[in-house]
């Protein structure tokens, strides 16, 4: 039976026990990236065996450096723990493990209980929910922690410009620089570098959005022959799904990325109090209020029409 619980019981749960397997969700995003490394580099201060387990091996090239910050252990799972997840089919092709999931720490207000136990507080980005677990655990917030959990409030704060940065995101920040957090240096990977091959598809993207209601809803997309076209590998392709919501006047930005030959993956990003899950949730998936996502099945036209036909009806209404 799944249960929920509270902070002081998961941090019981990995007093408890050991040998834990970290996993995070596809497409891995900072915040994802960032509990895991955070979280199992602090259960290694506390003498137990961790490491993180990632769809495709290893990070997306910009978050490699988290890989340096946790310490590389061989042993036997024997806890498997989700971070970040809010769905099991959200875990890609580590969804071998979702059976065996016993503890998820996840900030989505669409989680959807897939592990026998689950910490949800969709008040704050996941990283700040390690932050406070680290608090529960008695551990010390090294450099290399706040440097994982920095990237992770950062990435998922759009560097504290979206709607769920509070004044506690901004404490909990400020917490972290003064524990030798480089967030200068992490700010620039993450917002101020792009490659020439990035910023081309960018440029692209732009000059073939779409828009529809009056330029309230603004679409983009990508293919992998686009990809191919502009060299760009697809763990590369992150921070596209921004761009839409970006334009003057857009209240629903979406952007339609092609997964394999028959599945596109749809990104919803709003202005103005939009519902995003709401609108993926009737396309099968769900997210934050500001960002979402789903995915479906068929051809880009095919994709387009379904979000389109549920983003216009909420236009429509609203």
């Amino acid at each position: 039976m799944r249960k929920t619980c509270n902070l002081a019981e998961v941090a019981e749960f990995f007093k408890s026990n050991d040998c834990f397997g970290i996993l995070t969700h596809q497409f891995p995003d900072g915040d994802t990236l960032g509990s895991a490394y955070g979280l199992c580099s602090m259960l290694q201060q506390l003498g137990k065996k961790a490491r993180v387990l990632v769809n495709g091996g290893r990070p997306p090239k910009k978050f490699a450096y988290l890989e340096q910050l946790a310490q590389p252990q061989d042993f036997n799972v024997e806890n498997y723990v989700s971070v970040d997840v809010a769905d099991a089919k959200l875990l890609g092709e580590l969804d071998v493990y979702a059976e065996q999931v016993k503890l998820a720490i996840d900030h989505h207000n669409t989680h959807k209980p897939f592990a026998w136990v689950y910490y949800v507080n969709p008040l704050a980005s996941n990283c700040e929910n390690i932050v406070e677990l680290a608090g529960e655990l008695n551990v010390t917030i090294t450099k290399d922690i706040a440097d994982a959990l920095y990237t992770g409030i950062a990435t998922d704060t759009g560097c504290f410009r979206y709607t769920n940065t509070t004044s506690k995101t901004h404490t909990i920040a400020a917490q972290l620089m003064d524990c030798g957090c480089d967030a200068a240096k992490i700010n620039k990977a993450m917002f101020e570098t792009v490659s020439k091959n990035k910023k081309a598809l960018e440029s692209y993207v732009i000059g073939n959005m779409e828009y529809f209601c009056d330029d309230k809803i603004a679409v983009a997309h990508t293919t992998k022959d686009i990809l191919k076209k502009f060299n760009i590998p697809e763990d590369e392709v992150e921070g596209i799904s921004a761009i839409p919501r970006t334009i003057e006047g857009v209240l629903i930005g979406v952007t339609i990325r092609q997964k394999n030959d028959t599945t596109y993956k749809i990104s919803v990003r709003t202005n103005e109090g939009i519902d995003a899950s709401a609108i993926c949730s009737q396309l099968g998936g769900g997210g934050h209020k500001a960002a979402a996502g789903c995915a479906v099945d068929g051809t880009l036209q095919q994709a387009k029409e379904a979000v389109l036909a549920v983003a216009k009806k909420y236009i429509e209404e609203q």
